[in-house]
């Protein structure tokens, strides 16, 4: 008999945290390791919002908050969704929670009963399938490849709706690919939605500030499967604020509700210091912030241009995040010193030993022919990874 529950045993480990453990573990030893495998920005929260969080700590903001967040941070947050994204939730159809995982797992565990199907276009962020599993649903995953821009097509999308589908979950931009969906492309989506009102969507956008294509766009814009829609997002990403733990969901009111009232038996609310901090954040101007953004692109490009110069990387160019998602197919088969590349795990593993570059296999994205890299590094890092790169997959024959 089993100590631990089906539950955790059938539960798989983040393969983002755990790359990341690993390179841990190799660094501890000495070792030098590059690593791109966490999808963090290597960025410092900015002034203004830290000054907020001191002051919160002298206004003695030190005891619990409601559950779903303190009303005028919720109510800062609905006037951003308001002049960001042509959005209106009110503050009760917003709850805040301890990061935007927790926003989706909170909506897919008030939403979902066993059985139900959850499509995921894949890649994938890594945690939605676990949460799926979590919730008792069934995930459907739907593959795309580097051709379509790793994007799901409204034909796909028709396809693999069943009786039993009950939810879609998405990221625009998307972690790992870095794709972004157009307002087209998203009222294309809405329309077959529109047919299948049983079908919730949740709609990832954390890293919404992080787009190098313009304005953003917001799936929960189409106004006929507004009710439908699940709005997630938060400041970790877009304000360099990951450790300050906070992220938040906007949706019809019977699901907000829901989500408050299960986070009251879960976490309650997130902290009552970092709320406050993100009533700074989400009243600034999305200027304030973009210099993280126009580095980010600056990076991307030096990664892709190196990227390009190795044979076997086919590459395409994401539109936001901070990942390159390249198809690595062409060394599936090769081997090295005996050891031969069955997929894209091996391939991670060699090159964290071999290259000592640490990296995201797609398998963890539901994408085996590819891996992803972070480019939320400095310069100096992104280009002594890609070297060491070129040099170890030469090694493969």
């Amino acid at each position: 008999m089993n100590l631990l529950s089906e539950r955790i045993l059938n539960l798989s480990e983040s393969q983002t945290i755990a790359m990341n453990k690993r390179s841990r573990e190799m660094k501890e030893r000495g070792i030098d390791v590059v690593s791109l495998s966490l999808g963090e920005p290597d960025f410092n929260t900015p002034d203004f919002i830290k000054e907020a969080a001191k002051k919160a700590i002298d206004d003695n903001y030190t005891h619990y908050p409601p559950i779903a967040g303190y009303k005028d941070v919720r109510e800062a947050i609905s006037l951003k969704l308001k002049r960001d994204n042509g959005l209106n939730y009110s503050a009760e159809q917003i709850v805040i929670s301890t990061g935007a995982k927790q926003s989706i797992a909170n909506a897919a565990l008030c939403l979902l009963n066993p059985g139900d199907e959850v499509l995921l276009p894949a890649p994938y962020w890594v945690s939605y399938y676990e949460i799926v599993k979590l919730a008792e649903g069934k995930p459907v995953v739907i593959p795309t490849s580097i051709e379509s821009d790793f994007k799901v097509t409204p034909e796909q999308l028709e396809e693999s709706i069943t009786s039993k589908t009950k939810m879609l979950i998405f990221s625009t931009p998307c972690n790992p690919s870095g794709s972004v969906y157009t307002a087209e492309e998203l009222s294309a989506l809405a329309e077959v939605l529109e047919k299948h009102p049983s079908v919730y969507v949740i709609c990832d956008e954390i890293y919404e500030l992080i787009n190098f294509e313009g304005k953003h766009a917001s799936l929960a814009a189409n106004e006929n499967i507004f009710d439908r829609v699940i709005t997630v997002n938060g400041v970790s990403k877009g304000f360099a604020m990951t450790g300050w733990r906070c992220g938040y969901l906007a949706a019809a009111t019977e699901i907000a509700k829901a989500c408050d009232k299960i986070q009251g038996q879960f976490t309650s609310a997130t902290c009552s210091i970092t709320q406050r901090a993100v009533l700074a954040a989400m009243e600034a101007s999305p200027s304030e912030v973009s210099y993280m953004k126009e580095a980010f692109l600056e990076r991307r490009d030096i990664v892709l241009n190196l990227l390009n110069e190795i044979p076997g990387f086919i590459t395409n160019t994401p539109k936001g995040a901070f990942y390159i998602f390249p198809d690595i197919s062409a060394f599936i088969g090769r081997s090295y010193e005996g050891k031969e590349i069955g997929n894209s795990n091996d391939l991670c593993m060699f090159l964290l030993e071999e290259a000592h570059v640490g990296l995201v296999p797609g398998e963890a994205f539901g994408s085996p022919d590819c891996l992803r890299i972070s480019y939320a590094a400095s310069e100096e890092k992104l280009r002594e990874a890609v070297k060491r790169i070129k040099n170890a997959v030469e090694k493969l024959s």
